[in-house]
């Protein structure tokens, strides 16, 4: 062999193993940190990963609730967003590693596979106290009251914990290189995937593609963390099975075969995450799961109300809807605006309310108060809405209407219509008032790289017709008083509400 070609042959060697390198996703043990987990058991995390789960930004997440006030109907559900985002991480490593090993074409790379378990990892970063109920009731209801007094309203649109998500990993990220400028370096990371870590937290949800972080060929892996193209993410695989084991609820869908019938297919010029054909049953599972969840726990009749009554302490301590802006009050919405006035917001602002001597915090520590004592609004009746488009307005104006012309049985007890509280409920399996299942994929054992929605011929008979519905409760506010008064007070109401389902009111 000439020197020349031997120079090639070393060349071609060294390529070799480059490419080996850099597409290979083993890990040395001796640096791979073991987490001991009740739901997936010995899970194996990155070196960086640990670096951030030490970070004080997310070791927040200890302190918040993953159910928010529903512990307080299901003892178990006391764990919290900590573990589960551990888990998501894992899962997240999971389901890259299958796809990387079963079709290496797809050019999956250890800075990817990182990447990816760091969304997992900082997912949940943004949720704030009782998780989702600030989002979705804290927030909207301070964004409101502003407006009604005609106070500077700073609050964004449609606020969202995971914007926050995106700011507390760039703090995260801000304070590591502040210890060490090339931490990310170091691992292989550069501020390309720090972009990339970004929109998967956030999720792909375009048709165009207009990411950054990865070009269009590696689609699929933003649907890894946060799938908006069908719902269908370890994030939810997590908190099923979680959930489910806290809760002592049976969980019938199972994630770990899912897991190994995970493909990416091209379907409509895109690269997705697609499943086999055998497995639109155990998908299907995956829905109705999700259904079950909603309806036994998260929107439990008691939960729900507990969670409200949690909201709505939040908002009489917020100084910001004040005039004043009372010093002896606290930075709640306002918070939402920096990272590190965010991360000083967890579950504990409760006790520290509770703990107040504050005059100006007195309604929200009284709330806070009945929750302990169970002074819990009385539940009177809930009922499954049959028409479309009526409000919780138009339902609230229906029943007080009925109170008004309801002749108790009992000539003792008078009803007031102001006594009541009217909420609605919407529970799907996913996407309101589609099939989720029609947006997933799946490919056959003869055709494993083509891949098409499920044929209804395909599913079982069994499968509802309808994949949402709309639930109307009714509460009796007062909690104090004779307990034999307000028994029969709500035994009344209970009358009443059953004469109201049996009328025009579109619901039974």
């Amino acid at each position: 062999m000439s020197a020349s070609e031997g120079t090639k042959q070393v060349k071609k060697q060294m390529k070799i193993a480059e490419n080996l390198h850099k597409y290979s996703l083993h890990f040395s043990k001796d640096v791979m940190k073991i987490f001991n987990d009740p739901i997936h058991g010995h899970m194996e995390l990155h070196p960086l990963l640990v670096k951030i789960i030490d970070t004080p930004q997310f070791q927040r997440l200890r302190h918040i609730k993953q159910l928010g006030g529903i512990y307080l109907v299901y003892p178990g559900a006391s764990h919290n967003r900590f573990e589960h985002s551990l888990g998501v991480a894992y899962l997240a490593g999971c389901l890259v590693k299958i796809l990387h090993d079963n079709q290496p074409e797809l050019n999956i790379t250890k800075h990817d596979f990182l990447c990816v378990q760091i969304a997992g990892l900082c997912h949940d970063l943004g949720h704030g106290p009782i998780s989702h109920s600030f989002d979705g009731r804290v927030i909207p209801k301070a964004k409101k009251i502003k407006r009604s007094k005609g106070l500077p309203d700073d609050i964004p649109e449609k606020w969202k914990h995971e914007q926050m998500s995106i700011l507390m990993f760039d703090d995260i990220v801000k304070s590591l290189k502040a210890e060490n400028e090339d931490v990310l370096k170091e691992h292989g990371l550069d501020d390309k995937d720090v972009t990339f870590i970004k929109e998967l937290i956030e999720g792909a949800k375009t048709s165009e593609w207009t990411y950054k972080g990865r070009d269009e060929d590696k689609s699929f892996l933003y649907e890894i963390v946060a799938n908006k193209q069908n719902g269908i993410d370890v994030d939810k695989w997590d908190y099923f099975a979680r959930d489910c084991h806290h809760l002592g609820i049976r969980n019938s869908f199972d994630h770990q075969r899912l897991l190994k019938f995970a493909r990416v297919c091209e379907v409509k010029g895109r690269n997705h995450i697609c499943f086999r054909d055998k497995e639109a049953d155990n998908v299907y599972d995956m829905f109705r799961t999700r259904y079950t969840l909603h309806r036994q726990a998260y929107q439990h009749k008691m939960g729900y109300i507990i969670d409200t009554m949690f909201a709505e302490a939040l908002i009489r301590a917020d100084r910001d809807l004040h005039e004043g802006k009372p010093e002896d009050m606290l930075k709640i919405s306002e918070a939402i605006k920096t990272a590190d006035d965010y991360s000083k917001l967890t579950d504990e602002i409760f006790e520290q309310i509770s703990s107040s001597t504050a005059d100006n915090l007195k309604e929200a520590r009284d709330i806070l108060n009945k929750i302990v004592r169970r002074k819990l609004p009385k539940f009177v009746g809930e009922a499954r809405l049959t028409e479309n488009s009526m409000s919780k307005e138009e339902l609230t104006e229906t029943w007080k209407a009925a109170v008004h012309k309801y002749e108790p049985a009992d000539p003792t007890v008078s009803l007031s219509a102001d006594d009541f509280s009217v909420y609605v409920v919407d529970l799907d399996h996913g996407m309101k008032d589609k099939n989720p299942i029609e947006k997933v994929y799946f490919y056959s054992k003869r055709k494993p790289n083509e891949a098409s929605p499920i044929k209804d011929y395909q599913l079982s008979s069994f499968l509802p017709q309808r994949f949402n519905e709309e639930l109307v409760r009714v509460y009796y506010k007062t909690t104090d008083g004779n307990k034999e008064e307000l028994k029969k007070k709500v035994e009344e109401a209970e009358k009443c509400f059953q004469d109201w389902c049996k009328s025009k009111f579109g619901c039974h």
